[in-house]
C-alpha cells in the first residue's frame, strides 16, 4: 500500500466522505459548507488533492473511496510503528502501557489477537 499522510483538514474532509459515501459531489459541497464552512472551490480543491493521493475518486459526479477508512487507518498505524518504534509492535505496546494501564478486557482482546496471529 502507498504511504498516505493527511493534514488535519484533509482528515476531517476524508471522514465526511467515508461517513457519507457514495455521495454526489454537489451534496459533498453542501456538507462541507455546513460542517467546515468551505466554499465550493475549496471542497473541489481538497477532493482533487485526495484523488491525487489515490484515496478517493470522483466519477461522473459521484465521490467514493478507493481506500476504505479501516484500511487507511491500519496503514497509518503500521507506518507510525515503523517510523517511531523501528517497526517493533512490542516496543510500541511497552511505550503505550507505561502511561496507560490496560483493562482486563483490553488484555483479553490483545491475547485473542495474539492467539489468532500465532504461527503454528
Amino acid at each position: 500500500m502507498r504511504e498516505y499522510k493527511l493534514t488535519d483538514m484533509e482528515s476531517k474532509f476524508a471522514d465526511i466522505i467515508w461517513t457519507n459515501e457514495p455521495i454526489p459531489s454537489g451534496d459533498l459541497v453542501k456538507l462541507c459548507d455546513e460542517e467546515l464552512s468551505w466554499k465550493k472551490s475549496t471542497t473541489y480543491t481538497m477532493l482533487k488533492r485526495l484523488e491525487n493521493k489515490g484515496i478517493f475518486k470522483n466519477k461522473s459526479g459521484m465521490v467514493s473511496a478507493l481506500v476504505k477508512k479501516d484500511e487507511f487507518y491500519a496503514e497509518q498505524s503500521k507506518q507510525f510503528v515503523e517510523e517511531t518504534f523501528d517497526g517493533s509492535l512490542p516496543k510500541f505496546l511497552a511505550a503505550f502501557t507505561r502511561s496507560k494501564r490496560l483493562s482486563d478486557k483490553e488484555i483479553d482482546e490483545l491475547q485473542r489477537l495474539i492467539d489468532e496471529h500465532k504461527e503454528g
